[in-house]
C-alpha cells in the first residue's frame, strides 16, 4: 500500500532536485524513492560492516591479507 509523504526542502535542495530530474527524464518522486532506497541500503550494510568488523578484529583480522592467509 503507498501513502503519500510531504516533505519541506530549502530552495537550493529543491531546485538541485528538479535540475537532476529534468536531466535523468524521471519524477521528483521517483528520484526521491531510488534515492532513499539507495541510502537506505547503505545505512544497513554499513551497520552490518560494522558488526563483522568488531568480530574479524575479535578473531585478529584486520586486513585483506589476513582474510587471504585464512581461506588459503
Amino acid at each position: 500500500m503507498r501513502q503519500t509523504l510531504t516533505i519541506s526542502l530549502p530552495e537550493d535542495l529543491r531546485k538541485a532536485l528538479d535540475q537532476i530530474s529534468d536531466e535523468e527524464g524521471i519524477s521528483r518522486s521517483d528520484l526521491i524513492r531510488e534515492s532513499l532506497r539507495e541510502y537506505l541500503w547503505v545505512r544497513r550494510f554499513r551497520a552490518l560492516r560494522a558488526k563483522l568488523v568488531a568480530k574479524a578484529r575479535a578473531q585478529g583480522v584486520y586486513t585483506d591479507e589476513d582474510i587471504f592467509n585464512r581461506v588459503s
